[in-house]
């Protein structure tokens, strides 16, 4: 099994869980683990916006999906946030462009260690 497919196995591990281990089940877990893991990705309003058309799909009233929400959406996005902390989301400064992050760093070496003190080489963080 390669990197990703064992990091979303580990990531959807708490819905695999709660299934019986049949089929149906387990894909069903997994679906909703990719759901979940492509929605924290998102900015924030982006989230908002997705979820509520999740929602309709679902075909879930207001109370349901809420009980939903607070059980298994938002722990899962925290967890992805947790499990993968240094992961580019499209409202994050690592996600700037080259040209922005050159500017907060001026100066810095391809190879020097990176300013913002993620541990990592210039070229491999701030100055992609």
């Amino acid at each position: 099994m390669g990197v990703m497919a064992e990091s979303m196995t580990e990531y959807a591990q708490p819905l695999l869980d709660e299934t019986d281990g049949s089929l149906e089940q387990v894909q069903k877990a997994m679906s909703i683990a990719m759901m979940l893991w492509n929605i924290a990705l998102l900015p924030e309003t982006e989230q908002e916006k997705t979820l509520a058309e999740m929602r309709s799909n679902l075909e879930m009233d207001d109370a349901e999906f809420a009980g939903f929400r607070e059980s298994v959406i938002e722990p899962m996005i925290l967890r992805h946030h947790e499990m993968f902390p240094n992961m580019p989301r499209p409202d994050s400064e690592e996600n700037t462009s080259p040209s922005s992050r050159e500017k907060k760093y001026p100066g810095t070496g391809r190879n020097a260690p990176c300013p913002c003190n993620s541990g990592k080489k210039y070229k491999r963080c701030c100055g992609r």
